[in-house]
């Protein structure tokens, strides 16, 4: 994408379609839901789309001061908020997947031995421990949503685009501020749901939406962007609707390492009932299909959430430096 295209109004519709377009291809490319892979693009694109929004403000011709310079403030506002709750939630993570790591390396240990009934029994508690880390973080990161992510009322706000008659305010910017704003409360919401707690909006809230923006936004803003965030919206709304009891962190690495903990710990325990392994054969086998595979989900775990932090630690940078030059660009017209 050429940044020099979103120097106007229409070019930055067309910036932002483009880069919803570009994050459903990732998204359907990809073989894991929500996985640290597309978690990151999603973020990335968001920074993009934030960096070209204030560049885009310096180049149109906007009154000083006045109320577009607030609604710009809030929606900055927004995404520093999010960020930190982001930041924390993605934090928690850290136990986890340091607990998953020490149990990996302690069977990776026996390569060449056989695997104890105290080495198995050690490992089971272990593994009971790792899962009740995810308990806990799950919990302080639901109330870690509930408490901050609320106020931020990230939805779409379709019902605004048929009572808006002036959307052309501010030479344009009053859309393009709305077109952010559901663009980036659709980001936001993915980043929540796959690395701090599921908070997707319910499907009767999702399908009102769906009905009612197509034809009008194109109309409007003569840009297809809210056609392609509303089809990015309803895959991953589908997804969700796909998973049994409470969804909690929605990242493919975390339900996938946990998921392979609870096969390798009924495969311990029934190597116990049974009086232990009956050939070495049996033990390559958990270490390779079982240990391995942990190891790379937990591996994934712990890198990726250090490019996260890393990533949204120079988000908020962005955000503050933005902040900082469209005040100076204000007060120096």
């Amino acid at each position: 994408m050429n940044p020099s295209s979103t120097y106007s109004i229409n070019g930055f519709y067309n910036f932002l379609t483009r880069g919803i377009d570009d994050l459903e291809r990732v998204f359907l490319s990809n073989d894991h839901f929500m996985s640290i892979e597309f978690l990151q693009r999603a973020l990335s694109l968001l920074r993009s789309f934030h960096s070209q929004l204030t560049l885009l403000v310096q180049k149109l011709q906007l009154p000083l001061g006045g109320k577009w310079l607030d609604e710009y403030m809030d929606e900055s506002s927004k995404y520093w908020e999010a960020c930190h709750v982001l930041k924390a939630g993605i934090s928690n993570l850290e136990n986890f997947y340091t607990a998953g790591l020490d149990i990996t390396s302690s069977l990776d240990g026996h390569h060449h031995h056989h695997i104890s009934t105290l080495l198995s029994r050690q490992v089971t508690r272990a593994i009971s421990g790792c899962h009740r880390e995810a308990i806990g973080l799950e919990e302080e990161n639901r109330a870690l949503v509930e408490s901050r992510i609320q106020s931020l009322c990230l939805r779409f706000d379709v019902e605004k685009v048929s009572i808006e008659s002036k959307l052309n305010g501010f030479y344009g910017f009053k859309g393009v501020l709305y077109a952010m704003r559901n663009v980036s409360s659709l980001l936001l919401m993915i980043l929540l749901c796959g690395l701090v707690y599921c908070c997707w909006p319910d499907q009767s809230e999702f399908l009102r939406v769906r009905g009612g923006y197509e034809n009008e936004a194109c109309m409007i803003f003569g840009s297809a962007f809210m056609v392609s965030a509303g089809r990015l919206q309803q895959r991953v709304a589908a997804e969700i609707s796909k998973i049994h009891g409470r969804p909690g962190v929605l990242m493919h690495e975390y339900r996938r390492s946990k998921l392979d903990m609870d096969e390798l710990r009924a495969e311990l325990e029934r190597r116990q009932q049974q009086g232990g392994w009956q050939s070495e054969e049996l033990q390559v086998q958990v270490r390779r299909e079982r240990v391995e595979n942990l190891k790379g989900y937990f591996g994934d775990l712990s890198s990726g959430a250090e490019n996260i932090i890393g990533q949204l630690d120079d988000f908020l940078d962005e955000i503050v430096e933005a902040r900082k030059r469209i005040k100076e660009f204000c007060s120096r017209r």
